[in-house]
């Protein structure tokens, strides 16, 4: 583990001259904590660091823990709680003074965390270069950095090598007809459900050139709409078309593909690698492809990039630091974390690793992130999210009698919504 922190100064010592506040003995060994009520507040105490996590991240972490404590003379709580409770539980109990020092969380978080002010920038400059570009930039606002990176994560094209093993198909179209050829009830599914699925179907409409908002020239979102225009009619229209032949719609839910793949209904399917460890654990042979386009340009898939946040109400920002920049960093934890959850790490010595480099799942998502883009993560896309959804889920059932115009109203709705920026 890298060390950056001067000479003779202990973590535990300098974490109690910063609070000000005495301390018992520390503990060795992490603790374990059991999942977390919601509604409980957490408290930052001085002399100990607390994680929230899920349950993934609480496995793979357990090792670093230790090691901080060990090295730092420190106690290191691993607090469970359930991944999707954290964004709103995390910044309801900053905002009311409590909550942890370090939460797991993902980088399309930042643009709320940053306007209510819950969480503080960590200075990534020791350890940037050894971090992916893309991954370090997702968690970037106003020229400040507010959380560490630790894997990429996007959609890719999952194909069950038992129905079709040799996919030759250059657009979206022929994967269709490669998928009737194999007999199966479904040709390629993806997931939409009743409030519609943005993300899943992007990859389909970013080839038709209708990307979400507009970026400047240092590559940073604004909050001006890109999907508008004949590429957004473009790509409506293409998803009526695929809607009728049964490639989605609102009642294929999430349940629905991946129980599809796993009972060869379907060849092909559009999801992420957490699904990955289910599908291996049912014993599928399959692999996991680059998404053809269907538009005629590439088929950007939104990468996120799950990483972790300091708490603007942390007691103990040495420490915390510390175990953000030179631990969580770290080659070997990175893949410990992506052992646990198959992301590919940001980590780049950990991306060069064999395990990752001979893992044909990560180097398939790997494949699809060289076209993806990183997820916005600007406050605007809290206005996105709902009408993007809803207008797919109308076009595809019907209920928006004209693509286009459904398109166009939807676009007037979000650029309402978002107002001046």
């Amino acid at each position: 583990m890298k060390k950056f922190f001067a000479a003779g100064t202990t973590l535990a010592a300098a974490a109690l001259l910063l609070s000000g506040c005495g301390g018992g003995d520390a503990t060795t060994g992490s603790s374990d904590s059991p999942s977390a009520d919601p509604s409980a507040e957490t408290t930052s105490t001085a002399g100990q660091l607390t994680i929230w996590v899920d349950e993934t991240r609480q496995t793979a972490l357990q090792d670093a823990a230790a090691k901080f404590e060990q090295d730092n003379g420190v106690t290191v709580n691993l607090e469970l709680h359930n991944f999707d409770d954290i964004r709103n539980d995390f910044a309801t109990q900053v905002q009311n003074g409590a909550g942890p020092d370090i939460t797991v969380g993902a980088n399309d978080w930042l643009g709320e965390f940053v306007e209510k002010a819950v969480i503080a920038p960590v200075d990534l400059s020791s350890v940037a270069s050894e971090l992916d570009s893309r991954a370090v930039k997702a968690y970037e606002s106003d020229g400040q950095t507010y959380g560490v990176p630790y894997a990429l994560e996007n959609i890719a094209l999952f194909r069950n090598n038992a129905l079709d093993s040799d996919t030759s198909a250059q657009t979206f179209d022929d994967l269709i007809a490669e998928g009737k050829e194999a007999g199966t009830q479904y040709s390629v599914l993806v997931q939409m459900g009743e409030n519609g699925d943005g993300y899943h179907m992007y990859p389909i409409q970013s080839s038709f050139g209708a990307h979400v908002f507009e970026q400047d020239a240092n590559g940073d979102f604004t909050c001006q709409l890109a999907m508008g225009g004949d590429a957004g009619h473009n790509f409506a229209n293409y998803l009526k078309k695929i809607a009728d032949e049964g490639v989605t719609g609102p009642s294929i839910t999430q349940d629905i593909v991946t129980d599809a793949f796993k009972n060869g209904e379907v060849p092909y399917i559009i999801t992420g690698p957490w699904n990955s460890p289910d599908f291996t654990a049912a014993g599928l042979d399959y692999s996991v492809l680059a998404i053809p386009s269907a538009g005629g340009q590439p088929s950007q898939a939104l990468m996120g990039v799950p990483g972790f946040y300091l708490s603007a109400n942390s007691q103990n920002g040495l420490m915390a630091n510390e175990f953000l920049l030179n631990y969580i960093t770290d080659k070997d934890v990175q893949l410990e974390l992506f052992q646990a959850g198959g992301r590919p790490p940001a980590n780049l010595a950990a991306q060069q690793d064999p395990s990752v480099m001979n893992d044909p799942v990560a180097s398939g998502f790997a494949l699809q992130a060289e076209n993806s883009i990183v997820q916005p993560s600007i406050p605007a896309m809290n206005s996105v999210w709902g009408p993007w959804g809803t207008t797919e889920k109308n076009i595809s059932d019907g209920t928006a009698a004209d693509p286009a115009a459904a398109w166009d109203q939807m676009i007037t709705d979000i650029t309402n919504a978002i107002g001046t920026c």
